[in-house]
């Protein structure tokens, strides 16, 4: 996939989640929503350092990086917990 592809999947999912937060009539949607898909990459990153202490390692590939970022930490959670059973 070209860069500009994956650019505009996280250009999309960002104003997605700008105008739900904006729709739950949240104060700073944008910044809310910058947040989630941040915390959702930083807790993938997480993941990946603690793995020599853990044993737990999540492959960095493109559908990883979507999942954790559209889903946030839950996303990071369920590639766990299917990592765990498959």
């Amino acid at each position: 996939m070209p860069w500009w592809g994956i650019a505009a999947i996280f250009t999309g999912c960002f104003i997605v989640f700008s105008v739900l937060h904006y729709l739950s009539q949240k104060k700073h949607p944008f910044k809310r929503a910058l947040l989630s898909m941040i915390a959702g990459a930083l807790t993938l990153l997480a993941v990946n350092l603690c793995s020599g202490f853990t044993g737990v390692y999540i492959p960095v590939s493109l559908l990883s990086i979507l999942v954790s970022v559209i889903g946030g930490v839950p996303g990071v959670t369920l590639i766990l917990i299917l990592n765990t059973f498959f």
